[in-house]
């Protein structure tokens, strides 16, 4: 097991979170519910900025002590290109990740990753965009990034119709363009991040939206599952979405895979 394992199986997974956290806002009880029931809406039509942090307990094929930490800060912002609909976020990742064979850690910035999702016109509550994606070898560390520039790109659906139970997915894939370093792995990486969340009534909601990634370089996949505790808080004009994702692993392979972590997030929209 090396590091490239473990940048594989947690930091290019994780970075694909970049589409959640979205949420809605309201100004009286009714638009309230609205805002609650679209509060994790990865193609809401606002500016967000996101606050989020991963701390990976435990990983497969390391000692049980060994752990690793990633804190993301995103921003979205929906864009009018002529007459069509596009919804921008950027991610920049700090990484705390275990060496070689789980002997001391490397810290640092991580891969910059941009989306534009261009968004159909759908029916009201339904949500459907596809767009490209870029990563950029932002990394501090080579072995905080892939080192490779990489193209990709998004699905993303999401049905808010019920007031009380929303539900989606998002679907990605991604790959290194150019020549690949010497030394490394090309980054061939394709993610299903099913998504299911229930209003409990009075802001606080729970759910999961766990990253199931499968690494078709090394066949190397790793499927969590996740339940959530969140709130959904209005001031003003800015909406907060407090919440605490605790994540398990049911099926693996391959070392340097979260097996288990904890995903928790400030996510906040303005208007």
């Amino acid at each position: 097991m090396t590091i490239r394992d473990i940048i594989s199986g947690t930091a290019s997974a994780l970075s694909v979170a970049l589409f959640i956290g979205a949420m809605g806002s309201a100004l009286n009880a009714q638009e309230q519910t609205s805002s609650e029931a679209d509060a994790n809406n990865p193609l809401a039509n606002v500016t967000a900025f996101n606050i989020q942090n991963y701390y990976v307990d435990r990983f497969t094929g390391l000692p049980d002590d060994v752990d690793g930490n990633q804190f993301v800060l995103r921003f979205a912002k929906p864009l009018t290109i002529g007459d069509s609909n596009w919804l921008m976020r950027a991610s920049l990742p700090y990484n705390s990740f275990p060496l070689d064979a789980g002997f001391g850690a490397v810290s640092g910035i991580g891969d910059f990753d941009i989306f534009m999702a261009y968004q159909f016109d759908t029916k009201p509550g339904v949500s459907f965009g596809v767009g490209p994606q870029v990563v950029a070898p932002t990394a501090t560390d080579d072995r905080l990034g892939a080192d490779q520039w990489q193209l990709g790109l998004a699905n993303v659906y999401f049905n808010g119709t019920s007031p009380k139970f929303q539900y989606g997915y998002l679907l990605t894939y991604r790959a290194g363009v150019g020549d690949t370093p010497e030394g490394k792995t090309r980054p061939n990486l394709g993610a299903l991040q099913p998504f299911a969340f229930y209003q409990l009534g009075d802001g606080w909601y729970t759910g999961g939206a766990p990253i199931w990634t499968y690494n078709f370089s090394n066949e190397n996949y790793n499927v969590p599952v996740g339940l959530r505790l969140g709130k959904v808080v209005q001031r003003g004009g800015t909406t907060a979405n407090f919440f605490v994702e605790p994540q398990w692993s049911v099926a693996h392979h391959g070392d340097g895979q979260p097996e288990m972590q904890i995903y928790a997030a400030i996510n906040l929209q303005f208007r």
